[in-house]
């Protein structure tokens, strides 16, 4: 199940990649700034130019090489957009440029045909019919690099996005694989710890003991506390302590003269983050291979404290320790190793080791964070 998650996760991310390679790039505005700015600049640099060897006024030449730029903006955009369904032979960035180099002519022409007062007479004026003659060279000799130039940097642009984008969508689905994973772990702890704690009353109630009634009482109300906690990605350390209480207070009812237990945190650390069920699960581990296994029973010492950025926090048993517990301390530590991993990653720990004469220290430490309210 949790394979098929995380695997359907991943697919929907290839998916979202494949749909967005086969997409275009979404065309800028068409008279947005930078490409007016393009064009305002080109044309002043072009009349400027064929200016030098023009007998007119400077605004007059810089006048009609606005026009042929403009013109060529305006269908270098135009082709831009429409049509929207080409022939596969027919590559667009190579229709804007023919579309330029087509219009250019005609654009010098009507910049012509509006500076002299619509009479060209471009047959008896040789001096016009060359500035015409000038201005469309410069203009299929410019206009055309300048398009292919535009073109360059938006794909740039685009491939820039898309790049982000996809290290976006890959961090996200990354992050969603991750949770996925936290859930289905924490899911795998919740009825190992309910079926733990049952079986012990059960084991109570079997043997008629006369505060099997109490015990069970505890156990319900402790259980309306704690189930719904299960589900939560994160909780506190006093939440956290508050369940370990509630639940060792059951377990002493059942074993009054075999357990004691002593919960020492600092007050400042309560509001640290810690993800559900960690040092419940050191400690329910704690009663079911250190202190049930002996016959003189033990006791159990939970301490909290900040050390530096890190929450360092204790179960420390004087149960039947390591060697005499065996190999197998159960699933909930290796959960909780996973857990601990995915919530904070390298910066997580979980250390066990053996206490003298006997017993056990199982030790967790975690960047402290506070919790988000």
């Amino acid at each position: 199940m949790r394979e098929r998650q995380i695997a359907s996760l991943h697919y929907s991310g290839a998916m979202l990649i494949h749909d967005a390679l086969k997409g275009q790039a979404i065309p800028p505005p068409l008279l947005g700034w930078p490409r007016i700015r393009v064009a305002l600049i080109a044309s002043t640099v072009s009349g400027f130019l064929l200016w030098l060897t023009s007998v007119l006024p400077m605004y007059m030449v810089v006048a009609r090489t606005m026009v042929v730029g403009f013109a060529a903006l305006l269908v270098f955009g135009w082709f831009e957009r429409s049509p929207k369904a080409l022939p596969p032979w027919l590559a667009r960035w190579a229709l804007q440029v023919l579309a330029i180099v087509f219009v250019v002519p005609l654009a010098a022409y009507l910049a012509y045909w509006l500076t002299t007062g619509m009479h060209p007479q471009f047959a008896t004026n040789a001096s016009r019919l060359q500035g015409y003659a000038s201005l469309t060279f410069t203009g299929i000799l410019f206009a055309p690099w300048i398009a292919v130039g535009a073109l360059v940097r938006q794909r740039d642009t685009f491939a820039r996005e898309q790049a982000t984008a996809f290290a976006l969508e890959r961090s996200e689905l990354e992050r969603k694989a991750l949770d996925a994973r936290f859930r289905l772990l924490q899911a795998q702890v919740a009825p190992h710890f309910l079926f733990n704690t049952l079986a012990n009353v059960q084991a109570l109630v079997e043997a008629g003991a006369p505060r099997a009634a109490d015990v069970l009482k505890s156990l319900i109300a402790y259980l309306r506390a704690a189930v719904p906690r299960l589900h939560e990605t994160t909780t506190t350390l006093a939440q956290e302590l508050q369940l370990v209480r509630a639940y060792l207070d059951v377990m002493h009812m059942r074993m009054p003269d075999r357990l004691k237990f002593d919960i020492e945190a600092d007050p400042g650390i309560l509001g640290l983050e810690c993800p559900p069920m960690t040092l419940l699960t050191l400690v329910e581990n704690a009663v079911r291979h250190g202190i049930d296994p002996s016959e003189t029973g033990g006791s159990i010492t939970i301490q909290a404290r900040l050390e530096s950025s890190s929450c360092l926090a204790s179960v420390t048993d004087t149960g039947v320790g390591l060697k005499a517990a065996g190999s197998g301390l159960g699933t909930g530590l290796a959960s909780l190793r996973e857990r601990l991993q995915l919530a904070f990653g390298a910066q997580a720990q979980l250390r066990l080791s053996e206490v003298a004469p006997h017993g056990v220290r199982a030790e967790v430490a975690f960047p402290a964070r506070r919790a988000q309210p």
